[in-house]
């Protein structure tokens, strides 16, 4: 169910700082008419740290709305709180989302038996396939291949949001884990090179702004056509770098507000996106013609 790309969906906002669920529906319309295989609402591209229970809670439903089963949606219901990631991910169940993808707890600094404890205390309060977030660089804790082999026996957890831009970790998951254990990268740049060590897919930064291209060079590296595949990937990469040159989602959010579905700004701490920063955004934009 949960392979290709699979887009990191930016929450869009209007002028004044409210979610635009107008934009939202528009978002996932396009998305899906341009090949993504899959949505994740409200992860950190969602801004999620900086939505309200309520707004985040919402955002899961339009989008689950607007998908309209057409393809699966992943919902976030990541959260250092337990208990407040088992009532997330609740609601997610009531909204009729597909799935689940809930981040290792930060700021706690949770042990490896705090992980296990964490993650099967969710899996048994809600019967919902559940995509294990593992992103180190945001959470500090980084959860070992053991303590996901503990949990992967689980029937309620699937697989792995991989961000730890280590591609020895597929390999020794794919040991530990068993072929079925669905691995998804979380980092756009490595995403054929996770592939190739045991991936069936990415939860993609840059499908918000070049869905197509994205969905495409999965497409091939799936379909065995790997010189079309790695020559997307070529294409992409200056868009890539462009997307990750300040803090996720300030540049990808302004390049989405180029193309007119959301207004550029993220909520604070977040600041607005530099002047280099958004001409090398537009520049690469412009390279690939999605402007």
């Amino acid at each position: 169910m949960f392979r290709g790309s699979l887009v990191a969906l930016v929450t869009p906002t209007r002028e004044d700082g409210a979610v635009d669920e107008v934009q939202l529906a528009r978002l996932v319309e396009w998305q899906i008419a341009q090949g993504s295989n899959g949505l994740v609402s409200v992860g950190t591209t969602g801004e999620s740290p900086t939505l309200s229970h309520d707004e985040h809670k919402r955002v899961v439903e339009v989008t689950v709305e607007a998908a309209a089963r057409r393809v699966p949606v992943i919902a976030g219901a990541g959260s250092n709180s337990t208990l407040e990631a088992i009532g997330l991910a609740r609601h997610a169940k009531q909204a009729g989302a597909d799935g689940i993808l809930v981040v290792t707890p930060y700021y706690n600094k949770p042990t490896q038996e705090g992980l296990f404890l964490h993650y099967s205390a969710i899996a048994d309060a809600v019967e919902l396939p559940l995509i294990i977030y593992n992103i180190p660089s945001r959470s500090v804790v980084d959860m070992s291949v053991e303590t996901m082999a503990r949990l992967a026996r689980h029937p309620n957890i699937v697989g792995v949001k991989d961000s730890t831009a280590n591609l020895a970790r597929p390999l020794h998951t794919r040991s530990a884990c068993g072929a079925d254990f669905i691995q998804l990268s979380g980092e756009d740049h490595t995403a054929l090179a996770f592939n190739a060590a045991g991936g069936v897919g990415c939860i993609s930064v840059t499908a918000n702004v070049a869905p197509a291209l994205v969905a495409g060079m999965q497409k091939a590296w799936a379909q065995g056509r790997i010189d079309e595949a790695m020559a997307l990937q070529d294409s992409l990469l200056p868009l890539h770098d462009a997307l990750f040159v300040e803090t996720n989602p300030a540049p990808v959010k302004y390049g989405l507000s180029l193309l007119g579905f959301t207004h550029e700004a993220c909520r604070l701490p977040l600041a607005p996106l530099g002047a280099l920063s958004r001409d090398r955004v537009h520049a690469a934009m412009g390279g690939l013609g999605l402007i």
